[in-house]
């Protein structure tokens, strides 16, 4: 049994870090900037970072998709348009 829930979910790894970036880290936890402690702020850094990552690749798929389909799109576009004005 986990002494708390969120430990469950967790492993333990070991990580190479700049000095300097640790200094950073640091400097910002110890003037309260960011809640928590190293660990906290390099999950949520990682998380961030995956959220961007698949974001982005979220973005390209869709610019294909549009890019691909681009000439349908521009037929119903004007289609459109044109039952628009109409009325």
């Amino acid at each position: 049994m986990c002494g708390a829930i969120i430990l469950c979910n967790m492993k333990t790894i070991a990580i190479t870090i700049e000095d300097d970036v640790l200094q950073r880290i640091d400097q910002l936890l110890k003037i309260g900037q960011t809640a928590g402690n190293r660990s906290q702020f390099i999950r949520e850094a990682v998380r961030d970072r995956l959220v961007r990552i698949e974001r982005s690749a979220e973005e390209e798929r869709e610019r294909e998709l549009i890019h691909r389909h681009r000439r349908q799109l521009e037929r119903e576009a004007l289609a459109l348009i044109r039952e628009q004005a109409k009325l």
